[in-house]
């Protein structure tokens, strides 16, 4: 399949290019779309068909749920059985935004999307073009991230193009995402909000609204209610190895790390805080990466897919990643970065 990458105004998206969008999703076939947090992978939400093709171009296992994408309240309604007294907070407060909520649906929403559960993942993203682009086909789109199942998220066309290139017709690029981190992941079905993956939202955040929030990581056994919750994602293709602590003591871990790396006669790549890289500079990797400030969490979320992949494209061996806070926005990127590391972490 020929593969075409459009750019598309961020503000004000030409009517053209989303009717294209709009026809090829219409069509069955799928489009990738920027959103406030990834690009996303959008099929129509109600052809079961059509989200069968997302699976086969990511190579996603079909227990992995997906997200549907909608632009009104109106759109949202017929997927959904009973509205809770939380999602309905929630949907006043971060809607439209990086908030999922998983909540009971109706026949209407096809079992490949939810994976067979009784429950569907929906939000309304704040992304101009995925608005517009959902309104013009007229229908809800799922969507999980533009990349191949297990590496890391798009938050470039540029991305897209690299992982989906010849499998699907249309890349509308709106230039790097805002976010950088997929949405946080609510289930607000029954009893006290749960936070199954955290992301753009924080649990602070919904906290001043909702009171109460538990956090619920389900083991490898469980079926997985949201995207992110069982297998391992995020990963680049060379070794990722989380190093996290006392700066002082992470700055001299990694250090020794890259000279056993270079001995064995490895690349290594370092993505680092801004505080710690004039240490590690002297320290002589391969590449060195900045994520942003330490007390800047937003700034190392939007940076932390683009880092990953830089990896990738310089074909590191080894990737040396340093770990943040786990507060506010931190918490998304440590989930993300031990996804990607699986075993290979080290507090110090």
């Amino acid at each position: 399949m020929q593969t075409v990458k459009s750019s598309i105004n961020k503000l004000h998206p030409e009517t053209e290019l989303l009717q294209e969008g709009a026809k090829w999703l219409q069509a069955g076939e799928l489009v990738a779309f920027p959103t406030e947090t990834v690009y996303g992978l959008g099929a129509n939400a109600l052809d079961a068909a059509a989200c069968a093709k997302i699976f086969a171009a990511k190579g996603r296992p079909q227990d992995n749920p997906l997200i549907v994408h909608v632009c009104s309240l109106a759109m949202a309604n017929p997927l959904i059985s009973h509205w809770t007294p939380a999602a309905e907070r929630c949907v006043q407060h971060f809607w439209p935004g990086p908030l999922t909520l998983i909540l009971p649906k109706t026949d209407l929403v096809p079992d490949i999307v939810t994976a067979g559960l009784k429950s569907v993942a929906v939000r309304m993203p704040s992304h101009p073009v995925a608005l517009r682009l959902i309104e013009e086909t007229g229908f809800p789109i799922a969507a999980p991230s533009a990349n191949l199942s297990g590496k890391p998220s798009p938050t470039r066309g540029s991305h897209v193009w690299r992982d989906m290139k010849g499998k699907i017709p249309l890349i509308l690029d709106a230039g790097p995402c805002d976010v950088g981190v997929e949405s946080t992941v609510l289930d607000v079905s029954e009893g006290v909000p749960t936070i199954l993956r955290p992301g753009g939202i924080t649990k602070e955040q919904l906290e001043e609204v909702l009171g109460e929030v538990h956090v619920d990581t389900p083991g490898e056994t469980q079926v997985p209610k949201a995207p992110g919750m069982k297998y391992r994602h995020y990963a680049p293709q060379g070794q990722l190895l989380l190093v996290s602590g006392h700066q002082e003591r992470v700055v001299q871990r990694m250090g020794q790390e890259i000279q056993k790396g270079h001995a064995r006669f490895k690349r290594v790549g370092v993505l680092c805080t801004l505080e710690s890289a004039p240490f590690l500079h002297n320290r002589y990797p391969d590449l060195l990466y900045v994520l942003g400030s330490k007390d800047r969490p937003q700034e190392v979320a939007s940076n932390l897919f683009e880092g990953l992949r830089l990896c990738d494209d310089r074909k590191m061996d080894l990737i040396l990643v340093e770990g943040i806070h786990e507060a506010g926005l931190g918490s998304a990127v440590m989930n993300r970065l031990e996804k990607a590391a699986g075993q290979r972490t080290l507090h110090i």
